[in-house]
Formats: C-alpha cells, structure tokens, sequence
C-alpha cells in the first residue's frame, strides 16, 4: 500500500515513517519544508490549500493526518478546519481511507476514566477548535462519505517527542543538562502519557485492520497513570541524578506568559495538571492483544537514545 503521511517531521510523523520504512512500506512525507528521510518519497505542500492537499495524495491508499501546529489558538482556529475539511474532500477525491491521529481536548476535565464513549465537554478553546474538527470527520464518517478512523493518544513522551514542553523540555532536557527536573502545578496528580513508538505501532496496525475503520480509537498508552514525582524520579535514576525537582504553579506560569506567547498559551491547559488524567485503552488492548510500553521501559528508552 501506499502511505501518505501529512504533518511530516513531527513526533509521530518521524515515528510513523520509520515504522512504516522498517516494514518495508511506500512512504510518501507531506510537510511544508519537504522534510524527508532515507527510503521515502518527499512532497513539498502547504494543507491549508485542498489543490496542494489533493496533489500530494494522489495515488495513496492510507492517508495519516498528523499535523502539529504552533500552539497558537488563533493559528489552531484559522488553519485546523481548512486542514481537516481538504483532508477529508482529497481523500474522497482519490478514494485514499483516512487516519486522523487526534488528542485529547475536546474531552475537557474528565472525573474518571476517559474511554472512546466520553462526551466531548471542552474547557479551553483548543478544545473547542479540536471538538469541531473532530465532529466534522465524524459527520462525513456516519454520512458513509469516507472510510476513516480517529485515533487518539494522551501527552507524548518518548523517540521523536522533543517539542512538548512537559516532560521533554522540563525533564528529559534539564536533566540531559545536568539541571534539576521540573513540573507544572502538582507532581502528585497521576496523569497518562502516550509512548510515541507505541502510538506508531498502533496507527499501523489500524491502518492494516479493515474492522477498524469508521471508529474512534484510543492508542495504546499503558495504565495505570503516573504521578510527575514518579515520572522524575525514574528518570534521573537512569541518568544517575538527584530526583530533586522544582514546581512551576499556576501563578507563575501566568506570570511568565506575560513576556512568553508559547507559555501563555499552555495556561488554559493546566486542568490536565492540576487534576486527575487517565486515559484508558483497553478497547485497542484487546482488539489487538497489544501491552503498552510500562513507563520504566519507555522512559528509558527514550533516555537511551
């Protein structure tokens, strides 16, 4: 088959393509930068445009959405629905089926587990923004106007995820530099955090399952949650460090937003540090027998590399 990644260069993106490569697959990466690596075929293409949309995914068979924006609200609110809209009319244009790899904002403050059944109940405006794009693949979905999946993961961590400002930037990077570890809100909160080579593995084997399509998924993510002190405390031991960590609370990370656009924009997003954040995928599990990676292993993993 012939796979067409759009988003190209990103945490999934690589992790997808080198996954895909290994497997000996035809690999096509989309990107604005024509980012490309050894064993693919490159595609120079802004998706905000359908006619560079539909022109990088002709000829494709299964097309990954995987587009990380800046984190920006108003870029998410003007450039996400022109994104997902020309997405959807390329790949019916060329009968390509479509995986939407999604997170987890639309949900909102969960009290409990969040499962592929939880109502979509946002509290910030990237989750509004994420709801509607996702109510629109689904409305096309049920419509039976394309064969696609949503596919969601909890925050990021490991191989490729060097973007994400918790935990590699305040974690991983600090202690790469011989720093203490930091943490945002409350280090005691347990929260789920996706494996980025688990959440390749999954995209895959749902791109290989024709039973999986026309759902929502969540990716493999191994449970139970864990807490940031926990998370800390792993890693440093496998860089022979002190797990001693400083607290970052929300009045200071209100404060630094006011000189820095990147942290003022995480502010709306501290519900997923202040409180309780599992992420269940048992329904993946089972389908296809699959057993996350445990955060020890995926943490030093990612360490190691």
């Amino acid at each position: 088959m012939k796979h067409t990644i759009l988003g190209a260069g990103g945490s999934i993106g690589n992790a997808l393509a080198y996954k895909l490569i290994k497997d000996g697959q035809d690999v096509r990466l989309v990107s604005r930068s024509k980012y490309s690596i050894t064993g693919t075929e490159a595609v120079k293409a802004d998706i905000t445009k359908y006619s560079e949309t539909l022109e990088s995914v002709k000829q494709s068979d299964i097309v990954y959405l995987c587009v990380g924006l800046p984190y920006n609200t108003q870029i998410w609110r003007d450039s996400w629905p022109k994104i997902m809209k020309n997405s959807i009319d390329a790949c019916k244009s060329v009968g390509a089926k479509l995986i939407f790899f999604d997170n987890v904002y639309m949900y909102g403050k969960v009290d409990g587990v969040m499962t592929e059944e939880t109502p979509y109940n946002p509290c910030s405006k990237k989750g509004e923004i994420r709801a509607n794009i996702a109510t629109l693949l689904e409305n096309e979905i049920r419509q039976r106007n394309i064969t696609a999946t949503i596919a969601r993961s909890a925050d990021l961590y490991g191989p490729y995820a060097t973007q994400s400002i918790l935990p590699y930037i305040m974690v991983f990077d600090k202690l790469l530099n011989h720093k203490s570890a930091q943490w945002m809100v409350n280090a005691r909160q347990p929260q789920s955090f996706s494996y980025t080579l688990d959440c390749a593995n999954g995209l895959y084997l749902l791109a290989n399952s024709s039973d999986s399509f026309n759902q929502t998924w969540h990716l493999p993510t191994y449970n139970p949650a864990i807490d940031g002190q926990t998370f800390i405390e792993i890693a440093a031991k496998e860089f022979g460090m002190p797990s001693k960590y400083s607290l970052m609370p929300k009045i200071m990370v209100k404060m630094v937003g006011l000189f820095s656009k990147t942290v003022s924009e995480i502010y709306e997003m501290l519900y997923q540090n202040e409180f309780a954040y599992h992420f269940d995928t048992s329904k993946f599990n089972k389908q296809f027998n699959y057993c996350p990676k445990s955060y020890n292993d995926g943490i030093r993993e990612t360490m190691n590399l």
